[in-house]
């Protein structure tokens, strides 16, 4: 066999392998999620981690300005040795598609987090009406706290890099309940690629072949140590975005400093409300009487801030993400997102907000 065949072929028998992956989440906990990854990914944050800026998003694109120049090169040859340019694109796939998920990427078919806490998933309507009461009691009464007038919004008033520094507090006191949450070895940073991911309607990403967690530096900030705290989960191994929505929510709320409690508070509040608008018109309505206008305030604000970069590459990206999502174990693909509110109701059936 000609060796220019032999990683096209490993492209293929790797997809064989993650069609069968999906039946074995109890081994990929076991040895991988809890077992090699937890090495490549402290290892990694050691390396990465002091390192003041990006050194994924250089990584990135250092490897667009590559392949722009292979593509110029090759314009020319594209018809008469198709073959062979095919077969040198499916080989530099195959190695991209190797690491990305020896380094990260298997945690997409771990257990699911609800087997692991034991939390159950569904809820009925008349429970979660119940949850998103209770979620606008604790945020109106935490933003009455900071601002002293429920027609004021919160302003964030850290820096970002006090922020990432901030972050570890709430990691550290969701430990002491939940061991497997332990954060070690700092490693976030301000993507460099903050104005691509706005267009693409993102607040940040987990470099998996460096494991820095990547935040969106424009995004309002009142959202920012939420964010931040999922693109952590993700370091620590969980791939699931309604997963890491729920850890980034715990870890902020559980956090001493009342501007992550409020952060964290008033994203799931947003969540809960966005599925009674969806549900139930006439009941969001009085939901939103109930919420202080400051935090409605702070909801605009975030709302104008994606307006203003709402275009068709938003889109675009969220249909490429979702099927992303859907190829990788996570068949609800964005709307992912929103399963969150499943874990947190459940969750805090036994617990006080």
């Amino acid at each position: 066999m000609k060796s220019k065949y032999i990683l096209p072929l490993l492209l293929l028998l790797q997809i064989i392998v993650l069609r069968i992956l999906p039946y074995f989440p109890e081994f990929i906990e076991r040895f991988y999620s809890n077992g090699l990854y937890l090495n490549i990914s402290h290892f990694s944050r050691i390396l990465f981690g002091k390192i003041p800026f990006s050194v994924g998003d250089c990584m990135y694109s250092i490897l667009i300005l590559f392949l722009i120049r292979w593509f110029w090169l090759t314009r020319k040859s594209w018809r008469t040795n198709w073959k062979n340019n095919l077969l040198q694109v499916l080989s530099v796939l195959s190695v991209f598609y190797f690491f990305f998920h020896l380094l990260w990427a298997f945690n997409y078919y771990r257990e699911p987090l609800f087997e692991k806490m034991k939390i159950e998933k569904e809820y009925t309507d008349a429970q979660l009406l119940a949850f998103t009461k209770k979620l606008i009691v604790k945020t109106n009464a935490i933003q009455f706290q900071i601002t002293k007038n429920d027609s004021s919004k919160v302003v964030f008033p850290y820096t970002q890099k006090q922020a990432f520094q901030m972050d570890l507090n709430g990691y550290e006191n969701l430990s002491k309940e939940h061991p497997y949450f332990k954060y070690e070895i700092l490693s976030v940073k301000k993507s460099l690629f903050s104005l691509p991911l706005t267009y693409m309607g993102f607040g940040g990403y987990l470099n998996p072949f460096t494991n820095e967690a990547q935040v969106n530096d424009l995004m309002p900030m009142y959202n920012f140590p939420v964010t931040t705290c999922h693109e952590m989960a993700h370091q620590m191994g969980y791939a699931s975005e309604s997963e890491c929505n729920f850890i980034g929510v715990l870890a902020a709320v559980k956090n001493d400093n009342l501007y992550y409690q409020y952060s964290g508070y008033s994203f799931a509040l947003r969540y809960c409300l966005g599925i009674w608008q969806v549900k139930n018109e006439k009941i969001f309505e009085q939901l939103k009487k109930q919420t202080h206008i400051g935090i409605l305030k702070n909801y605009q604000e975030s709302q104008d801030f994606w307006k203003q970069y709402d275009t068709f590459i938003d889109e675009g990206f969220r249909i490429f993400y979702d099927n992303f999502l859907k190829t990788n174990n996570q068949k609800d693909g964005m709307d992912s997102y929103s399963k969150f509110i499943d874990l947190m109701l459940n969750y805090y059936k036994t617990r006080k907000l």
